[in-house]
């Protein structure tokens, strides 16, 4: 009876695992060479997808994911590899707006306010790679965010009718890096839940051209 009990406990352990394990290699596999962390080598689109995500931590001090999704945003429009910049992110109050944040400090770093666009109904990753093709019209888009969240990003577009490459910002190491990798697993097996569920992002809202 022990054994019995065993064997089904170690099962429901294992399918668990396996699924996990089954979400992450099919996502990283189906960005291959899709994403890129050189300037030099990555294709030009017209547009640039900056995945939106908070300025400071819950302590107070600076995100460096959100430094260095702004450092690599300037970096490939400066290079000349996107013409305009739409900023993807969560509005959800008054006193919490990623796209205009970052749009304040794209602007601080030389680019063009009138070739920044805002989303700000970017709630999730399926949230704005959706909106991208249904509300502002884009056949093609570069996902600039770090390169765990590009393919994941990459993935969701593909299976949504959006072709995509990803620009990889830095990513971060140690502790935190680890916590937030983590939880990527789950964000993985999510997005597969969310296919087929056919998740509709939170709001859609009239058509904005890009030009």
């Amino acid at each position: 009876m022990k054994r019995k009990y065993l064997k089904f406990l170690i099962l429901l352990v294992s399918i668990p695992l396996l699924l996990i394990v089954l979400c992450n290699f099919i996502i990283h596999t189906s960005a291959e060479e899709k994403t890129f962390s050189n300037v030099d080598e990555i294709p030009k689109n017209r547009v640039g997808l900056v995945l939106g995500t908070s300025k400071k931590l819950i302590n107070g001090q600076a995100n460096p994911y959100y430094t260095f999704r702004v450092e690599a945003t300037v970096r490939l429009f400066k290079a000349g590899k996107i013409d305009y910049i739409l900023v993807s992110g969560d509005n959800a109050t008054i006193y919490y707006n990623e796209p205009s944040t970052i749009k304040k400090d794209l602007v601080k770093h030389g680019v063009p306010k009138e070739r920044i666009f805002l989303d700000y109904a970017g709630f999730r990753t399926l949230d704005s790679m959706v909106r991208a093709k249904v509300v502002f019209g884009l056949d093609s888009v570069t996902v600039i965010s770090q390169k765990f969240h590009n393919e994941r990003a990459i993935f969701l577009a593909e299976k949504k009718g959006l072709r995509a490459i990803g620009y990889n910002a830095r990513d971060i190491t140690g502790q935190q890096g680890f916590k937030v990798q983590f939880r990527e697993y789950f964000a993985r097996v999510k997005v597969f839940l969310d296919l087929l569920f056919n998740t509709q992002p939170k709001f859609y809202g009239d058509p904005i051209e890009i030009k």
